[in-house]
């Protein structure tokens, strides 16, 4: 029996290790890159780190408890039950001069301002994991696809977890993305996808990018992680503050709450468009992503004229009903500085139209 059991191991190592060289995990930085990894200073001890440090479970919690919870617990309404209602925006006949926002679900989204394209962690193939039975989109918000987009200026990517940087996607939109905006280390993944080195631009935090005279594009810190193997931490998590001469935006990409909204403003100035995760939190891991309260509380720290959430909406990575994140932010914006939008997926905001409405699509969906 104690062979049988060896072999049984011995075999299933074997079949995850041959499984794990699939395209769709990426590859790891080596040679030139990993050399500009090691000189950055937030690369210590062999993999990236976040300004301060803190546990991942919250004091009080454990892993396995969480696993537990998930796996052998009912927590009712995960998931819808009908189909979220979406719009389908044509893109590709969308004036260049338009300044716009198209959220796809979760924290994709299109954003167009002074002219250049934008495309930020873009998921269309229907999945947030590489993994047979994995999960999967909530139906009606599967709706774009790579062949729906015009060409993409930038597109952005805030860290490399599965639910922001896709295989099929990238893969997809090669030919159409003029340039790739990624946290170092990320771009050993693109290239090995087939995208050109000069088609990369890997970035440390508090480094910029001039897009065009007046329009500067900053990188700038996040508190989170990266990884998708059994390493972790071998690229880095960014968030972007887009200056433009007429607009500013911030994009926080994921990240738990901390000082660095305070100093984000210090040091860009008040966005008039903050695009915040809201989403797939819990107690349990709120140093990595944010509770609907934080994020009011940060918004207000950065000053921002407008709020739009992401991260909810189109996969369930967490305990707490679908709903909740539209339901509790919009409770925790009431007579707040800023105006909440809260688009349906596919449907045009418009960042210069401050008198436009937006409905609370998601009441009395099962």
């Amino acid at each position: 029996m104690m062979i049988v059991l060896i072999v049984l191991v011995a075999l299933l190592g074997i079949a995850t290790y041959c499984y794990m060289k699939r395209p769709q995990f990426g590859a790891l930085p080596e040679g030139a890159r990993l050399a500009v990894i090691q000189s950055s200073p937030h690369f210590k001890d062999g993999r990236f780190r976040n300004l301060v440090e803190m546990p991942v479970i919250t004091k009080g919690y454990s892993m396995t408890g969480e696993i537990y919870k998930t796996l052998f617990r009912n927590f009712p309404d995960r998931e819808p039950i009908n189909p979220l209602p979406s719009i389908k925006t044509d893109l590709l006949a969308a004036p260049r001069d338009s300044d716009m926002i198209v959220w796809f679900g979760h924290s994709s989204f299109f954003l167009q301002l002074g002219g250049v394209r934008f495309l930020a962690d873009p998921v269309f193939s229907g999945k947030a994991s590489p993994l047979p039975g994995g999960v999967r989109a909530y139906k009606g918000t599967d709706i774009y696809t790579a062949a729906d987009l015009p060409g993409i200026d930038y597109m952005l990517l805030s860290h490399d977890h599965y639910d922001h940087l896709d295989y099929e996607t990238a893969v997809a939109l090669k030919d159409k993305v003029k340039h790739v905006v990624c946290g170092l280390g990320a771009g050993a993944h693109y290239e090995r996808w087939g995208y050109k080195p000069e088609q990369i631009i890997e970035k440390d935090w508090d480094q910029q990018l001039e897009i065009q005279p007046g329009f500067t594009l900053f990188t700038a810190s996040a508190h989170h992680d990266s990884g998708r193997g059994f390493t972790r931490g071998q690229s880095l998590w960014l968030s972007f503050f887009l200056r433009a001469p007429h607009m500013s935006v911030y994009y926080s990409g994921d990240g738990g709450y901390d000082a660095r909204f305070k100093k984000i403003f210090q040091q860009y100035g008040a966005p008039d468009w903050a695009i915040m995760e809201c989403g797939q939190y819990n107690e349990a891991w709120r140093s990595v992503h944010e509770l609907p309260e934080e994020v009011a509380k940060a918004t207000e720290e950065l000053h921002a004229r407008n709020l739009l959430t992401v991260h909810h909406s189109k996969f369930t990575l967490a305990q707490h009903p679908w709903y909740e994140p539209l339901e509790k932010i919009s409770i925790y914006s009431e007579n707040k500085s800023y105006r909440l939008a809260t688009p349906m997926i596919g449907e045009t905001v418009r960042l210069n139209d401050h008198s436009q409405k937006f409905a609370q699509w998601w009441k009395n969906i099962q």
